[in-house]
C-alpha cells in the first residue's frame, strides 16, 4: 500500500513536472517566433477556439441583423475603406463590432490592415506602433504583423514611437483580430497602433504620415467605445450626438459635439469616445482625400445596458460605422483612343524591324500616328524575365522614328544586359508602351495611383516608372513613389518631396 502510495506521488510530481516544462516551452518558443501573446483571451473573449468560433457565429448572426436594419448596403463600385467599432467584452458589444465588420465581403482583398485604438493603460506622446512582434497571438491562429511597415512609420516621423507597456496589457486592438479573422477568407498582415495622446498637432502630424496608406488598398479599423459610465438615458442623448458628428465626416462636427457633452453636465459622464484621438486621425484623412472622397455610414449603436449582463444606472455606448470609397478602377481615358489596331500593328512591325536581320524585315504602312511627337517605352522580355527596356518621352521625335530607336536601344544599349544575340530572336517578346504628353502635379493627390505612371526630376537626375509596374508589384502609393526616387532617379527614399512631379498615361500593347 506504502509503494502504491510512492507510486502515485511519483506519478503526480511527473505530471506537474511535464506541465511546467510544457508551459516554458510554449513560452520559449513564443519569445523565439516574437510573437505578442493574448492578454486578454478568457476576459473579454473566449480562451477556447472552439467556444470562441461559437461566440463569434452568434455575434455575427445578431450582426448582420443590424446591417440589414440599418439598410447601409456595400454596392460593387464601393469598397470599405475603414470601421469603427467598438472594444468591449464580446458579451456586452460583440454583435454591434461584427455589424461592421460584416459590410466588409468575405473575399475582400486588402494589403495591409491598419488597427488604431487608444491607450488605456499609459499616458504617453505621439502613437506606440507594434514593431518588434511578428505577429499577435489569439486562439485562432496567429496574425502577422508588417514590422518593416511599422519601422518605416518610426522612421518617418517621431511621432511614431514604441512604448512597450502600451501594447502588454492593452485591449483595444487585440479583441478585433478574432472578428477580422472569423471574417476574411484571406488576412493581410496588420500594423498595430496605440494612440497616447489627445494633441491635435501631433493628430495631424500622424494623419499626415498615414495618408498615403488611406487608400481602398488597405483596411483602417478604428477601436474606440463611446460613453463611459452616465445612466442609460443619458449615454442614448450622449451618444447620438457624437455619432451624428462622426457621420457628417467633419473633425469641427465632432469636437464640437464632444465639448457640447462636457457642457450638459451630465452625470459621471468620464468620456465621450475613449478612442476620439482615432476617430480625429480618420476623419482628418477622410477630409484630406479630395481624389476620391469617401463617405460615413452609420451601422448600429447599443449600449452596456441592452446587455442581460449589464445594469441600466452605468453604461458604456457601443457604435459600429463603415466608411466606404468608390473602387479605384482603370477608367477609359483619352489616352485608350489615341491609338486605333493598325496604329498598334505597324508599330510593332516597326519595333521588330529594328532588331530583326534585314531578310526578316516585314511591311510597314506608316499611319497619322507616326509623326505625333509622343513618348514611348520598349520593353523585351525572354521566357518572362526582362531582357531590356529603353524609352523616351518624345516631345522632339516622331513616334514612329522614336519607336524604331528604342526598340534597338532596348536590344543592343541597355547596359543592363549583353546585346540580344540572332539565336535569342524566336524567344523575344515587345511590348510597346506609348505614352501621353507629361503633366506637372503640384501633389500626389493629383497622381492616380495603378492608372497613370510617375516622372520625377531633381536638377540633372531623373527617373519613371510606367503605369504598368503598379500592377507587378505590392506597393502603397507612397512606397511606389520612393522606390522611384530611390532606384530609378537616385535621389532618396524621400527625395520625390522635393522632385519635379509629372504624370502621365500609357498605351500598353
Amino acid at each position: 500500500m506504502q509503494q502504491s502510495t510512492k507510486n502515485d506521488l511519483s506519478l503526480e510530481m511527473m505530471r506537474r513536472i511535464s506541465i511546467v516544462f510544457v508551459a516554458l516551452l510554449t513560452g520559449v518558443l513564443a519569445m523565439a517566433q516574437n510573437v505578442r501573446q493574448m492578454a486578454v483571451a478568457g476576459q473579454f473573449y473566449a480562451a477556447s477556439r472552439q467556444d470562441l468560433q461559437s461566440d463569434l457565429e452568434k455575434c455575427y448572426a445578431e450582426g448582420r441583423g443590424l446591417l440589414a436594419r440599418s439598410g447601409v448596403v456595400v454596392g460593387d463600385s464601393a469598397r470599405v475603406q475603414a470601421v469603427i467599432v467598438p472594444h468591449a467584452g464580446y458579451v456586452f458589444s460583440g454583435s454591434v463590432a461584427a455589424s461592421a465588420f460584416a459590410s466588409i465581403p468575405k473575399d475582400a482583398s486588402y494589403q495591409h490592415i491598419f488597427l488604431l485604438g487608444p491607450s488605456h493603460h499609459v499616458a504617453f506622446d505621439g502613437v506606440s506602433v507594434c514593431s518588434v512582434f511578428d505577429a499577435y497571438r489569439t486562439p485562432l491562429g496567429d496574425v502577422a504583423v508588417d514590422t518593416k511597415l511599422c519601422k518605416e512609420l518610426m522612421r518617418r516621423s517621431p511621432v511614431f514611437t514604441y512604448v512597450s507597456s502600451a501594447h502588454d496589457r492593452e485591449h483595444c486592438l487585440e479583441v478585433q483580430l478574432p472578428f477580422l479573422q472569423y471574417r476574411l477568407a484571406s488576412l493581410p498582415p496588420i500594423v498595430p497602433m496605440i494612440i497616447g495622446t489627445q494633441d491635435f498637432a501631433t493628430l495631424k502630424k500622424m494623419a499626415e504620415v498615414l495618408m498615403p496608406y488611406f487608400t481602398p488598398d488597405n483596411l483602417f479599423v478604428v477601436s474606440s467605445d463611446f460613453s463611459h459610465y452616465p445612466s442609460y438615458s443619458d449615454a442614448l442623448t450622449v451618444d447620438r450626438n457624437s455619432g451624428e458628428a462622426i457621420t457628417t465626416g467633419r473633425l469641427d462636427k465632432f469636437v464640437e459635439a464632444l465639448r457640447e457633452n462636457e457642457c450638459r453636465g451630465v452625470d459621471n459622464l468620464y468620456t465621450s469616445a475613449c478612442g476620439q484621438s482615432a476617430i480625429a486621425v480618420l476623419l482628418m484623412m477622410a477630409a484630406a482625400s479630395v481624389e476620391n472622397p469617401p463617405s460615413i455610414h452609420h451601422i448600429a449603436y447599443l449600449n452596456s445596458g441592452d446587455s442581460p449582463y449589464g445594469g441600466k444606472k452605468e453604461v458604456v455606448g457601443y457604435h459600429a460605422f463603415c466608411v466606404l470609397r468608390n473602387k479605384m478602377e482603370r477608367k477609359a481615358s483619352h489616352a485608350d483612343s489615341l491609338l486605333t489596331e493598325n496604329d498598334k500593328q505597324q508599330l510593332r512591325n516597326v519595333a521588330w524591324n529594328a532588331i530583326l536581320p534585314e531578310n526578316r524585315h516585314v511591311k510597314v504602312v506608316p499611319t497619322e500616328i507616326f509623326e505625333r511627337k509622343l513618348g514611348v517605352f520598349v520593353t523585351l522580355t525572354e521566357h518572362g524575365k526582362l531582357r531590356g527596356c529603353i524609352g523616351h518621352f518624345g516631345e522632339d521625335v516622331p513616334l514612329g522614328m522614336l519607336t524604331q530607336e528604342m526598340a534597338h536601344a532596348a536590344a543592343f544599349e541597355d547596359p543592363r544586359f549583353q546585346p540580344v544575340s540572332v539565336e535569342e530572336l524566336d524567344d523575344i517578346q515587345i511590348e510597346i508602351s506609348v505614352l501621353t504628353p507629361l503633366r506637372r502635379i503640384r501633389s500626389i493627390d493629383e497622381f492616380h495611383y495603378g492608372k497613370q505612371g510617375i516622372y520625377m526630376r531633381k536638377g540633372w537626375r531623373s527617373g519613371t516608372f510606367l503605369p504598368q509596374v503598379a500592377d507587378e508589384v505590392n506597393w502603397t502609393k507612397e512606397e511606389f513613389l520612393g522606390h522611384c526616387a530611390q532606384d530609378k532617379a537616385g535621389i532618396g527614399w524621400d527625395g520625390w518631396k522635393t522632385a519635379e512631379l509629372y504624370t502621365y498615361e500609357a498605351i500598353v500593347f
